[in-house]
């Protein structure tokens, strides 16, 4: 655990969740503190790493929501950053549909105002059904910095489709997200 501000970083079960670690430990080394959330696709991928996860993010990781009454295990955000996010998560964050931790702390975000970024991971067919564009406006409506690198191209089932996730670019973001939202609070905007 390290850095005084904190990014959660919340995975979905899209092919670059994998190298997740990676991410982590870029995010701590530009100082952040990171609490990895993940849906319960990603989590079951991630099943034997997990606890190699917590013990690098010095967190739990979270799949599901907490029980009623339980305390919260951890700090609070100063930001969120979404990535992998597939296109059923990018649908499902539009229209409110909140049935995985994940999808339901991004949604509680932007209701909140805390500053928070999507790197969605959708191949070429996918990013051309009308649902996805609508759904992308609806989210950058909402505040959602959500970017949007070019569609992956359709591979082979089982190949590699996202070896350029640009985990860089989704940290750089969220950072450029935090200190917009700071230096609009410090100047009273």
């Amino acid at each position: 655990m390290t850095g005084e501000h904190t990014l959660y970083l919340l995975g979905t079960g899209a092919q670059p969740v994998l190298n997740i670690a990676v991410a982590v430990e870029r995010a701590q080394a530009d100082g952040w503190q990171v609490c990895l959330g993940l849906t319960p696709t990603a989590a079951g991928w991630l099943h034997p790493y997990l606890p190699g996860l917590e013990a690098l993010t010095g967190h739990p990781v979270r799949a599901h929501y907490k029980l009623p009454g339980e305390a919260d295990v951890w700090p609070a955000a100063d930001v969120v950053l979404l990535a992998p996010a597939t296109f059923n998560s990018i649908n499902r964050w539009a229209l409110g549909l909140t049935d995985s931790f994940v999808l339901g702390y991004a949604a509680e975000a932007l209701g909140r105002g805390i500053p928070t970024v999507a790197l969605p991971c959708v191949n070429g067919a996918l990013a051309a059904h009308p649902q996805y564009a609508r759904s992308l406006d609806t989210l950058r409506t909402a505040g959602a910095r959500v970017l949007t690198p070019a569609p992956l191209s359709l591979t082979a089932p089982g190949q590699d489709d996202t070896p350029g996730f640009d985990w860089p670019l989704a940290l750089s973001e969220a950072r450029a997200a935090y200190q917009t939202f700071q230096a609009a609070r410090t100047s009273g905007i």
